[in-house]
């Protein structure tokens, strides 16, 4: 066989069955390999989108996505995915072509030493010099992909390499085991707990996995902890739980910070400080445990005092037997946060007004989906809404970026995560600005012949930073844009689009398109006047002497 064949069978091997991207002219063998395999190719209509799908199918199942482009520009428009799956800590393996490496006739024509553009960005890079090293080369960075924090590689194929004749086969495949915690660190963590009058626990990312969520319930269950959420960790445990505080989709001053400021011991659990942080540790003789399968990235405001590090799911465990029956909530100064937490974030969800708060908009989807229903956001203000009010039941069930927090990532997120839940119902919620940079795989998703609906908030502007220029007394300057007609933009790809106009509205057209297979638009303009009131009044006024 040749290289592109190898390559292809080693893919196979590792239980590949999706490939997303665009190929080029130097990736012709290797389409013709996998026109010959069982992997399923997904082109897309950018490559930046290709990357986002690939690193939500890791992010769902574990599992690295894979993508492909070919050299140049194909490959530089690679680099915000790779960079998104780095920072959020998704296994990805990106495949990029190159012109041949032995001998060329074209010059430098389209090349740029992408191994080193990559370098900074992956866990791993590098290029196939030698057909027959590719079995250990896709083995080796397979499991480095998934490794510790999970994240991306990249391998680049030579156009000869692809064509090159090679006797190699793939290496067998294992499963790779954490290293279980130091029983040390483990009994200086349980004294600590116990010692403690206000313990809270928190779950990051690095949390939100399947075999993991399970754990995390039977502890919480056993030990009676009161929990929170980084914004990437929702749905680790049922945010609908007695013992739930919600998120921290702000770093200071929510009502979920008066929990965390009295608390004299927080015991982070996956969290990573790439996440936006959700309490500053400056404050006060609060202690922090991280629990991790890596050290702590020490930072100004993250300087854990104690590391537990090995397997995840069994450091919960052993913590969990080593705590139970334990009367860790002495007082029930968190319960009445909570209580304040439900009246003032949950029960205030928005007024009969038009147009629709975000609050509103985010309590109108949160009843009318099903509770394992997707929801994958873009970037903007909407997102801290989401966060905030947004109650998750399932892992990954609120899929949003907090690390590289990049736009246009997603509708190609949803598109994903219906291909790996095609059962699911997935909506993804944009703005108007982060839809349209990767509006164009509505073609891919009707191709695809998904159920899928898109929402998006229109306010004709970058909303977040116009929030953040009004909040720092700059005029209001270079933010605002003009947007096509959505129903006709959706309509001509051959989606069905909705524009909401009319209060109560939203939500009869939201059950309509959950109901009716197809690509769905909904276009709703959204006020953000709620943000002044809440986040500069109400949070600036609230106590927490309860």
């Amino acid at each position: 066989m040749n290289g592109a064949e190898l390559l292809v069978q080693c893919l196979e091997n590792e239980g590949v069955t999706t490939i997303f991207g665009i190929p080029g002219e130097e990736n012709l063998a290797f389409l013709e390999a996998l026109r010959n395999s069982k992997i399923k190719l997904i082109l897309t209509r950018h490559e930046q989108a290709a990357g986002f799908m690939a690193a939500t199918y890791g992010r769902l199942t574990g599992h690295p996505g894979v993508c492909l482009s070919t050299l140049g520009p194909g490959a530089t428009n690679f680099v915000t995915a790779v960079s998104y799956g780095l920072l959020g800590g998704m296994p990805v393996v990106f495949i990029t072509g190159q012109k041949p490496i032995k001998s060329s006739k074209q010059g430098r024509f389209q090349i740029l030493d992408v191994i080193r553009m990559m370098e900074p960005l992956t866990k791993f890079t590098k290029q196939v010099v030698n057909a027959g090293t590719i079995p250990a080369m896709i083995r080796d960075m397979f499991r480095i992909a998934i490794n510790g924090k999970s994240g991306p590689v990249h391998i680049e194929l030579p156009e000869d390499i692809a064509a090159e004749k090679t006797n190699g086969i793939p290496f067998e495949v294992h499963q790779l085991h954490y290293p279980v915690a130091n029983p040390i660190a483990v009994d200086q963590a349980v004294k600590l707990i116990k010692a403690a009058k206000f313990p809270l626990v928190l779950f990051g990312a690095a949390a939100n996995r399947p075999h993991i969520c399970p754990v995390a319930l039977e502890f919480i269950e056993a030990t009676g902890l009161y929990f929170f959420t980084t914004q990437m960790g929702k749905g680790v445990v049922n945010e609908h739980s007695s013992r739930c505080l919600g998120t921290a989709a702000l770093s200071d001053h929510d009502y979920i910070h008066c929990a965390i400021d009295r608390s004299d011991i927080i015991i982070n659990i996956g969290y990573d400080v790439v996440e936006k942080p959700p309490f500053f540790m400056n404050k006060g003789d609060t202690k922090v445990i991280h629990v991790n399968v890596s050290p702590a990235d020490i930072d100004a405001v993250y300087f854990p005092q104690l590391e537990i590090l090995g397997d995840i799911a069994h450091t919960i465990h052993i913590l969990k037997e080593a705590l139970a029956g334990v009367n860790l909530q002495k007082i029930d100064y968190f319960q009445r946060i909570r209580t304040e937490i439900n009246t003032h974030v949950f029960k205030d969800q928005g007024h009969d007004c038009f147009p629709n708060t975000p609050q509103r908009i985010v309590s109108d989807i949160r009843k009318i989906v099903a509770n394992d229903a997707i929801v994958s956001l873009d970037n903007g203000m909407y997102k801290i809404w989401f966060a905030r009010n947004y109650k998750s039941s399932h892992a990954h069930s609120l899929l949003l970026d907090n690390a590289l927090a990049t736009m246009g990532a997603g509708f190609p997120a949803a598109i994903a995560a219906k291909l790996v839940y095609p059962k699911r119902q997935v909506i993804a919620v944009c703005g108007d600005g982060g839809f349209m940079m990767n509006s164009q795989e509505i073609e891919t998703a009707v191709r695809l012949d998904l159920h899928l609906i898109i929402i998006i908030l229109r306010d004709n502007g970058y909303g977040m930073i116009k929030w953040k220029q009004k909040g720092m007394d700059f005029p209001d300057f270079g933010l605002d844009f003009g947007n096509p007609d959505f129903i006709q933009y959706v309509t001509s790809y051959g989606g069905k689009g909705y524009r909401i106009t009319e209060e109560g509205m939203f939500s009869k057209v939201l059950s309509t398109c959950l109901n009716m297979p197809g690509i769905h638009l909904i276009e709703i303009p959204i006020d953000y006047s709620e943000n002044k009131k809440v986040f500069l009044q109400e949070l600036q006024n609230k106590t927490c002497l309860l």
